[in-house]
């Protein structure tokens, strides 16, 4: 979807680059009392105010993270920065600031990236984060997204990959599937659309999976939810290359093994009805989708009670020895090793 939402197409090159960059960042003010400088220098200014700062970068290339022909530019925007704030989420930070930096050809014009930089604004004043920065060129090979998120956090609270110990508990947020099965959804009905270009899909039953996968969410809310019932996970992961592979790199971080109870893994009734749609298994799915930028953490059995009970967070299994392996533990009460079958980047 690189056509613009009105007739106006404004090429490109009207603008040259700094015009391009003050156009479409002229309604990005400034909210943080951490953002000294943003957009504008030569570099952006930042105070941590005596807290660490946390930093991850992410790259997005068309035609292999996102497909244009259905993820709307806004939309796009808008993902281009949550899945960005979910890394620092997993550190058990709050994001602050993002900058943004993009490779763009002369098939896009002015008004489409206007629309992108509408879904960034968005994502923006959602999560209350600045953006200080970025750069843009030309690209001959489609859209290419770059983005760089900060966050802010006390030494004390920070969480890593590599603390989970044996007995800890191993919780996961939301549910997980969603995102994957949004994706079989899209890219069934871009191919009958490609066979009859007059046929419109009626999307409306599959709106919670199509969510997922084209509007996914940061859980920002999982790091003040924690702050607030005095719980500090032992290690975290946002769940972006599927459960399975996850869960993986917690336990090989942290030396230790696992068992994963399939009965508990949360599924949303959309999730397994798509499933029987598609033939697919459920199970299969939470294991290997990717994209669903929940957060997977282990927590210490002192801090069960605080947490049960709670909507938004599931005892998925428990932490073991690392000699006892990595184990999924099936309806059926059958050991499987767990493998890692997720997004790979190469």
């Amino acid at each position: 979807m690189t056509e613009d939402t009105n007739n106006t197409r404004t090429p490109l090159s009207e603008l040259g680059e700094f015009t391009l960059i003050n156009h479409l960042t002229r309604n990005f003010l400034n909210k943080r009392n951490t953002s000294i400088k943003g957009v504008g220098d030569d570099a952006a200014v930042i105070d941590p105010c005596n807290e660490q700062v946390v930093l991850t970068t992410d790259i997005l290339i068309e035609g292999v993270h996102f497909d244009l022909s259905y993820m709307p530019l806004k939309h796009l925007g808008y993902k281009a920065v949550v899945v960005n704030l979910s890394d620092v989420c997993a550190m058990n930070a709050i994001p602050t600031q993002v900058t943004v930096s993009i490779a763009v050809s002369n098939r896009f014009s002015v008004e489409a990236l206007e629309d992108f930089y509408a879904g960034i604004k968005t994502a923006c004043d959602i999560y209350d984060v600045d953006l200080v920065g970025g750069d843009t060129t030309s690209s001959v090979t489609g859209l290419v997204i770059s983005v760089t998120a900060i966050g802010m956090i006390k030494s004390e609270n920070i969480v890593y990959r590599n603390g989970a110990k044996p007995n800890d508990l191993l919780v996961v947020t939301g549910d997980i599937g969603g995102a994957y099965m949004g994706l079989q959804v899209l890219e069934r009905e871009k191919e009958v659309f490609k066979v009859n270009p007059n046929n419109q899909p009626d999307l409306s039953m599959y709106s919670y999976i199509i969510e997922r996968q084209l509007k996914p969410e940061a859980r920002k809310d999982i790091v003040e939810l924690l702050k607030n019932l005095k719980v500090k996970p032992t290690s975290m992961i946002d769940i972006s290359d599927g459960l399975s592979s996850e869960i993986i790199h917690l336990c090989k971080q942290s030396e230790v093994g696992v068992e994963l109870y399939e009965n508990k893994i949360p599924l949303d009734p959309q999730v397994i009805s798509v499933c029987e749609e598609f033939d697919l298994d459920s199970t299969t799915i939470a294991l290997s989708g990717g994209e669903d930028y929940e957060l997977l953490m282990t927590v210490s059995q002192q801090d069960y009670d605080k947490i049960k009970g709670n909507p938004n967070l599931t005892v998925i299994g428990f932490i073991t020895e690392a000699a006892a392996g990595m184990n999924l533990i099936t309806r059926a009460e059958t050991k499987i090793e767990l493998i890692a079958r997720g997004w790979k980047s190469f």
